[in-house]
């Protein structure tokens, strides 16, 4: 009897982990399809979010007796993540836009680096050798990537210097996120913010050069294909595993991320990477790895 327990116990995880693993793979796209559209990455940004809410707009109003019973706080939450996430998205795909696909995408994962300096300098929070030890390792890693572009001028410096930006912005988005699942679950969220980020990149085109029109039927392809695959399908695919898996599991599976970016880019777009940034690439995700056992742990 015991046996067959575990057996079946072993099975139900099939699903979370193919979920999982398969929206690594769909989000790992991301950037390629930045890269692959005929405009530039913030006018992509708002596009993909935009083209979501669409699809994430009817489970919202089915809600919305829900909604208006929530205290303020509880609204808050998710609209300010969604700006934070916004912002994120828009400086990301101008990283990307002005550099290559693997390397802003790969700097854009150091959220947790960021969650946890935050947690030391604003919540007064102690973190253990190994938080330490993994953001040596990043930064020493990051250092590595951008070594040769100190004197090469490809863009790259200014692609990590956003990417950077965009992380912080990103470990902001998951703070409120920890702070906002608490009051609704997760697609109720995933609309709320998707909904503010797409007000939030909008208001960033408009400020911007850049138009929300004027591109080819190829590029409103990549637009559709992004807003609903990526971002509803391939986060609504991680976000299930969330519940089933462990967050020592999720996390620090996600840092696959830029490895499937750079796959695929070599593939499709033809990026090649030296040897130095592939080194430096790899010292980056063990030390985001460190970074995110020793949270996880704590």
């Amino acid at each position: 009897m015991r046996k067959f327990k575990i057996m079946c116990s072993s099975s139900s995880l099939v699903r979370p982990y193919l979920a999982l693993f398969t929206g690594l793979i769909i989000i790992g796209f991301s950037a390629i399809l930045i890269k692959s559209a005929e405009a530039p990455g913030m006018v992509t940004a708002f596009y993909r979010v935009a083209v979501a809410s669409l699809v994430l707009i009817t489970p919202l109003l089915s809600k919305w007796r829900l909604l208006i019973k929530l205290p303020l706080k509880a609204l808050l939450m998710p609209i300010l993540g969604g700006v934070a996430f916004g912002i994120d998205m828009a400086l990301w795909s101008w990283g990307i836009e002005l550099s290559n696909a693997t390397i802003p995408t790969l700097i854009a994962n150091l959220a947790p680096v960021w969650v946890g300096l935050g947690a030391v300098f604003i919540f007064k929070e102690r973190q253990s050798k190994g938080f330490w030890l993994g953001l040596f390792v990043t930064i020493t890693g990051m250092f590595m990537m951008a070594a040769r572009s100190w004197y090469v001028k490809d863009g790259l410096i200014a692609g990590i210097g956003l990417s950077i930006v965009a992380g912080i912005f990103y470990g902001i988005y998951h703070l409120f996120t920890q702070q906002g699942r608490s009051y609704m679950n997760t697609l109720l969220y995933l609309s709320l913010s998707t909904i503010a980020a797409a007000f939030t990149t909008g208001w960033a085109v408009l400020l911007s050069p850049h138009s929300f029109t004027g591109y080819s039927d190829t590029t409103w392809i990549i637009w559709l294909v992004y807003g609903i695959g990526v971002h509803v399908g391939g986060w609504t695919l991680i976000n299930y595993s969330q519940g089933h898996l462990k967050a020592t599991t999720v996390s620090p599976t996600l840092l696959g991320q830029p490895v499937v970016t750079a796959i695929a880019a070599f593939f499709i777009l033809g990026e090649l990477l030296s040897a130095w940034q592939i080194a430096g690439g790899v010292v980056v995700i063990g030390g985001i790895y460190l970074v995110n056992i020793a949270r996880l742990r704590k």
